[in-house]
């Protein structure tokens, strides 16, 4: 396993620039390493019906997590698998009301299937609530902050005025929801800032729905100058919409770091489509070629490709941010109890 991985290495010198210094991202995990993680998380929850799965995914983060890097740090994973199993029994127990009570009524299942729409936005919260309080940084704890009013915007109201809209309002409603996670998570007592604008959402689409044209316009030409059968239609059809949503994930990712800042600290993300693309097509080679084995190490690639590409911007001294940090989240003494943690 360990030959059939390409390390991409990442520029882990912190480096000065005028008056602030840059702190790249690294992910130093392996693929090897992680292989073996993932083997046994996959036999153990087999064997235990998928009950393992909780104490697999606590692993599987702790291990991401553990291995990614800021100046000198890595990222710590607090949740507990029985706080993982707990809302996944309650999911399943729900589920399983919800089809049982639609097949026998179909009445009451309309009615629950409505009270589950309305219950979306507060499942959405608690989620990220319980994903952001289990992460930390150099001993301090991320937050998020929901409102029920907004997240019920951000996933019924904007996607259906997204929908109604035949998708010319997309990017607004996209805007909306990256504005909400990023506005509402908070490290520590300091709150994330989103400034991204709504006519860098139109543009980066207004290029992918371009190139998509290009693309499907190109192939039509060249399938009537071959005089080609539909299987070759539907490939180009299939690889230009890959194309363009390997493009979105780039751009947007970018957008969403660069537009992002912690206080006077800034982020800054430099994806591109050619690194993103190669990632994406050397994986899928030698997840085919293995057989499915290599997945866990092409987790790995594409998490070291994409931290290298990541960058804090530290404006100031980023320890004396911390140390005020940890005397805010002492003096507040905010700790949910256990009851309340549980994790969609």
């Amino acid at each position: 396993m360990a030959q059939l991985e390409t390390d991409l290495k990442s520029n882990n010198e912190t480096t000065q620039v005028g008056s602030e210094r840059v702190l790249p991202f690294e992910f130093r995990g392996d693929g090897t390493e992680y292989f073996k993680i993932w083997i046994v998380n996959i036999f153990l929850t087999l064997i235990t019906l998928g009950i393992y799965s909780a104490w697999a995914t606590v692993r599987n983060n702790r291990y991401f997590y553990g291995n990614t890097f800021v100046d000198g740090t890595s990222f710590s994973y607090l949740a507990k698998p029985l706080q993982i199993l707990k809302g996944r029994i309650i999911a399943v127990v729900v589920f399983a009301l919800f089809v049982g009570l639609a097949g026998a009524f179909p009445i009451a299942g309309a009615i629950l299937y409505l009270v589950l729409g309305f219950a979306a936005p507060y499942i959405y919260n608690q989620s990220l609530a319980f994903k952001m309080r289990n992460t930390s940084y150099k001993n301090i704890q991320f937050r998020f902050n929901g409102d029920y009013g907004e997240a019920f915007g951000v996933l019924v109201i904007w996607p259906f005025l997204g929908l109604i809209s035949l998708g010319l309002f997309y990017p607004f409603v996209l805007l909306k929801m990256h504005q909400y996670r990023m506005n509402q998570t908070a490290y520590g007592t300091t709150q994330f800032i989103f400034s991204a604008q709504v006519k860098s959402y139109y543009k980066i689409f207004g290029i992918g729905v371009g190139v998509l044209l290009g693309l499907l316009a190109f192939g039509m030409v060249v399938l009537n100058g071959l005089m080609s059968s539909s299987n070759i239609a539907i490939l180009i059809g299939f690889g230009s919409y890959i194309f363009v949503m390997t493009y979105f994930t780039v751009a947007f990712t970018n957008l969403v770091f660069i537009s992002t800042s912690l206080k006077e600290h800034g982020f800054n993300a430099t994806l591109t489509l050619k690194g993103y693309a190669k990632v994406i097509l050397i994986n899928m080679l030698l997840i085919v070629i293995t057989l499915g084995l290599y997945l866990p190490a092409a987790k790995v690639r594409m998490m070291r490709y994409i931290t290298s590409c990541i960058e804090l911007h530290e404006r100031g001294s980023l320890d004396d941010f911390i140390a005020a940090e940890k005397e805010s989240v002492s003096a507040l003494g905010e700790q949910l109890g256990d009851v309340f943690d549980f994790s969609v």
